[in-house]
């Protein structure tokens, strides 16, 4: 094990290129210290911990044709696109078995990252009991909008991504003097000014921290883009991402598609891993 930062971004369905630079990391046997995953990335930090190589590829693309899974059904009749019970129960406990077992015995620490709706902070939930704890990644993993907010001991959460959409920051101020970020958007993007926020405003009237999020995060996310490009240039992180957009969308059903992006992440992993010793290493 590394004593490093991992932050692994969200994207949705773009998380599959997660999953592939996570499947390079097992073959090669590379734990970090410190995991932190938003949203898409911390459905994915669940398979990495748990040592399952091609789970969180295989949680993406084998369900693709069930209207159970992720779509306007759900949505209609449970309140969320990507379906919970499905997603939180069904795959983990009895389609694709997670190992709790082997999560909750990682030596290092993890946490899912979640937006508290009504303070408008990023909650940082530290996994230690995965089968009684699903709910972190569910919260981590409910878009606003399309996803019922998730109750956790008192309090009200969405998707980590409104507050905090790659925690670098937090990573560092955790002490960790390397961090590698593994994203799902490709160089040079920069996040354009929310579309919804009429939607927003009306939808979570009583959680007005939520619309001032939305309202400010394209500015919040390409400042924190900014400064990822600044620490990467002088040496002090290293960043995995897409080296073009494949034009995959957060809810993508295309299969050919999402395989080429998981294959691309798992490729661009093994081209760099050189480069990510060393960087580690120094």
């Amino acid at each position: 094990m590394v004593n490093a930062g991992l932050v692994l971004e969200g994207g949705g369905m773009k998380g599959i290129y997660t999953s592939g630079v996570l499947d390079l990391f097992l073959d090669k046997g590379l734990e970090f210290s410190n995991v932190y995953g938003v949203s898409a990335g911390a459905c994915n930090m669940v398979s990495y911990l748990a040592g399952q190589k091609g789970r969180g590829r295989d949680v993406m693309v084998d369900y693709l044709s069930d209207k159970r899974y992720m779509g306007v059904y759900s949505l209609l009749t449970t309140g969320d696109i990507f379906n919970a019970d499905t997603n939180y129960n069904l795959v983990p406990n009895y389609l694709n078995p997670l190992d709790y077992a082997k999560i909750d015995s990682f030596p290092g620490k993890a946490f899912a990252v979640a937006t508290n709706i009504e303070t408008g902070e990023a909650e940082y939930l530290r996994i230690t009991d995965m089968e009684h704890q699903v709910d972190y990644i569910r919260a981590s993993s409910s878009l606003p909008l399309v996803s019922r907010n998730v109750k956790i001991n008192g309090k009200r959460y969405l998707d980590g991504g409104l507050a905090d959409s790659i925690p670098i920051k937090k990573a560092m101020s955790d002490g960790n003097e390397k961090n590698v970020v593994v994203m799902t958007k490709p160089v040079g993007f920069r996040r354009d000014p929310e579309k919804t926020l009429a939607l927003i405003k009306v939808k979570y009237i009583r959680y007005p921290k939520v619309y001032e999020l939305l309202k400010n995060r394209h500015t919040a996310y390409n400042e924190i883009m900014d400064f990822l490009e600044k620490e990467e240039a002088e040496g002090r992180i290293f960043v995995i991402r897409p080296q073009q957009d494949l034009e995959i969308s957060r809810l993508e059903r295309d299969e050919d598609k999402l395989n080429a992006l998981y294959e691309e992440g798992y490729k661009e992993a093994e081209s760099r891993y050189d480069d990510l010793i060393q960087y580690l290493n120094k």
